[in-house]
């Protein structure tokens, strides 16, 4: 027996034994009266935007608005070109803007899940100076417990929590914003 051989029979010998994931009760977690307040409040504490509208239609109004005068823009939200998913970080760092959709939003700490099919490409919520994520109002979750039973990566792949603009400070305490990622994000709830 090689030791190559040895070493692998040992470590399956002596593998610990699994362990069950433990069971969260959510109900007696962080309560809030009104999700979209409580998440709109966070995000603004940590530096993000909230906008709420009255409907998809108005969403969609909301989003030409911003998206009006913007030189580099990419609109993931209806038909776009097809090239934007295999684009590498140098073709996408001159993007002024992007909007992209939203799975849901936590309450308790402002951040939004973002799965890899609404980021269309990978690089483009992390390198875009703005960013705008649009998520269903009724998909606001109290808080992260909620959120981990509600996405499913094994349907959707990657995916990310987003949680205000790109920040960074240091032991002097200052803080630089859009050291990272985008300088702004803004949520349009509808």
């Amino acid at each position: 027996m090689s030791s190559r051989d040895k070493i692998l029979l040992a470590i399956k010998e002596n593998k610990p034994v699994s362990t069950a994931l433990p069971v969260v009760d959510t109900s007696c977690v962080i309560a809030f009266e009104d999700l979209a307040t409580q998440f709109k409040n966070v995000l603004g504490t940590i530096g993000g935007v909230a906008v709420e509208v009255a409907s998809k239609e108005d969403m969609h109004l909301l989003v030409e608005k911003e998206l009006s005068g913007v030189t580099n823009a990419i609109n993931t939200l209806g038909a776009y070109d097809e090239r934007l998913q295999t684009m590498s970080a140098a073709e996408l760092a001159s993007t002024d803007l992007a909007v992209i959709a939203g799975t849901l939003a936590v309450a308790e700490n402002g951040a939004i899940w973002v799965n890899e099919q609404q980021m269309v490409n990978r690089i483009l919520p992390f390198i875009a100076q703005q960013l705008i994520i649009v998520v269903e109002k009724n998909s606001i979750v109290p808080t992260m417990h909620h959120a981990y039973g509600a996405i499913n990566v094994a349907e959707t792949g990657f995916g990310a929590f987003i949680a205000g603009p790109s920040k960074t400070a240091d032991i002097e305490q200052s803080l630089v914003i859009g050291a990272h990622g985008p300088a702004g994000l803004k949520v349009i709830l509808y």
